[in-house]
């Protein structure tokens, strides 16, 4: 009875890339970086290769560039990750400049195997392979000649007991030029990393695929990652199944939640339960922003944490004085991203970071609108499907979310975003204006809490100083609504709204 080899997973130290890999990277495995000029290919080769080199598995790298590895250092040694005093000692670079001008694969590979049998590396990398490629072009090697090569190289690396990454500037996933042959290394390699780069109006948005990964299950599809001067940061989507109901919104005896407003917890039953996402639409001015710190400020007093993501205005002095006071102490954590290449995935993991950084256990999405219009515009096309999963999450992790919408008051119109995402979210509360006498009143009313009872109640608010206030019941003689009067219903405690 034969047993299974176990393949042992390397971490790569690029944050997000290990998940999307479906663990690391399987060891000796012979992988190729791919993508257009420009798109980080080097940048990732030269962080994983810090982050996986020691004294006992040194690395070696291996660079076929028009320009000195001297150069290209100067500028890798601007990221967080480069460390100088590895140079030499744990990580050797080598230069194949000289060899592959002659296009001769052979004595290419000759170096390569002289240079490994001196050094014993546990990594190597060969930065641009392609280049290598292009200069045996000029002895017009045949197809099979290269495939030779590669396949030669691959079983040398096995051999050897090395983890090999040949980086490459390709334009297309076959890796072949028009007309021509499908690129042998395709074939040959276990791993396929492709980077791609695109500008959209003012955005630059880059993306990573796994095209493949010998061996194990890899994230499918097209994954976000920011470069900056920490290096290479990839964004994995939100591992809940949108279709999963959280463990909160299953349970209808939840932990309860108080919102923060005197007699709102008594319209939403006893208070939201724990790990639910709440929509709060209503027009502008009508305190959807106040109901907000209202909800943080009463978890900060009964020392729960909370976040705040400000995709309008950051919090100040003369928008909401105590969520300054309380960023300011440490109870709230604050996300005020101005950048305009933004998608779901990455809003998701900075959230994750600050909650988790904070132990939060409540999140305040403030709003909808700004929140789109701060990502990119490629990523706004599924922006009801990216957010449910976002929102499933946060649940997921017993985070209770509520998140602002702005709702244009026509009265008659049903509809609680312009989005359509009443439906993603656990519970509803809309607040809208009537006219009475002459002058508009605020009203709110509880829409729906999933598996649970509520008020039917449309009760009129006030906005103070303080925060807000909850008065009475609305009555047929107290306004209109919707151009018909309003008329005084006893309140009844429903059961499990429609989603």
């Amino acid at each position: 009875m034969s047993s299974k080899v176990t393949i042992n997973r390397l971490s790569t130290g690029v944050p997000g890339l290990d998940i999307v890999l479906g663990g690391g990277l399987p060891e000796f495995s012979f992988n190729l970086i791919a993508g257009q000029p420009g798109s980080g290919k080097t940048t990732l080769a030269h962080q994983i290769m810090f982050a996986l080199a020691t004294p006992e598995r040194p690395a070696l790298y291996f660079t076929v560039l028009g320009e000195p590895p001297l150069k290209m250092l100067r500028y890798q040694q601007q990221f967080g990750f480069f460390d100088s005093e590895a140079i030499d000692r744990r990580v050797r670079f080598v230069s194949l400049a000289e060899d592959a001008m002659t296009g001769d694969l052979d004595g290419v590979l000759r170096r390569i195997v002289d240079e490994v049998t001196k050094f014993s590396p546990a990594i190597v990398f060969v930065d641009s392979f392609r280049s290598v490629m292009q200069a045996s072009q000029s002895n017009t090697p045949s197809h099979n000649a290269l495939q030779q090569f590669v396949q030669h190289l691959g079983v040398l690396m096995t051999t050897w007991q090395a983890t090999t990454f040949l980086i490459g500037e390709y334009f297309s996933e076959s890796g072949a030029e028009s007309g021509s042959e499908s690129n042998p290394v395709f074939t040959v390699a276990d791993g396929l990393i492709w980077l791609r780069q695109s500008v959209q109006r003012n955005s630059m948005v880059r993306k990573l695929e796994i095209l493949k990964m010998r061996g194990q299950p890899t994230l499918p599809g097209l994954h976000t990652f920011r470069i900056d001067t920490s290096g290479i940061t990839v964004f994995a989507p939100a591992s809940a199944n949108s279709a999963t109901v959280s463990a909160a919104a299953s349970q209808p005896d939840a932990q309860r939640v108080s919102m923060g407003v005197p007699g709102l917890d008594d319209m939403l039953g006893g208070g939201l339960p724990q790990g639910y996402s709440l929509l709060v639409a209503g027009p502008s001015g009508s305190g959807k922003s106040i109901l907000a710190a209202a909800f943080l400020a009463e978890g900060a007093r009964l020392g729960e944490t909370g976040v705040i993501a400000a995709f309008e205005q950051r919090p100040n002095r003369k928008r909401s004085q105590i969520v300054v006071d309380l960023i300011a102490k440490g109870s709230i954590g604050l996300l005020d991203s101005r950048a305009s290449d933004l998608s779901i995935d990455e809003i998701t993991f900075l959230l994750m970071n600050e909650i988790s950084r904070l132990g939060a256990k409540r999140l305040v999405i403030d709003s909808l609108s700004g929140f789109e219009l701060a990502l990119a515009p490629t990523f706004r096309e599924d922006f009801r499907e990216s957010l449910l999963r976002m929102v499933t999450a946060f649940s997921a992790c017993g985070v209770t979310v509520l998140m602002t919408s702005e709702l244009e008051d026509r009265y008659t119109d049903l509809r609680f975003s312009p989005y359509g995402t009443a439906f993603l979210t656990d519970a509803i509360i809309v607040q809208r204006y009537i006219e009475v006498d002459s002058r508009l009143l605020r009203v709110m009313a509880v829409v729906k809490v999933r598996a649970s009872q509520h008020s039917n109640e449309l009760r009129a608010y006030k906005i103070e100083a303080d925060g807000i206030h909850l008065g009475g019941m609305l009555t047929g003689q107290e306004g209109l609504l919707g151009g018909r009067p309003t008329q005084k219903q006893p309140t009844r405690e429903p059961g499990p709204d429609l989603a």
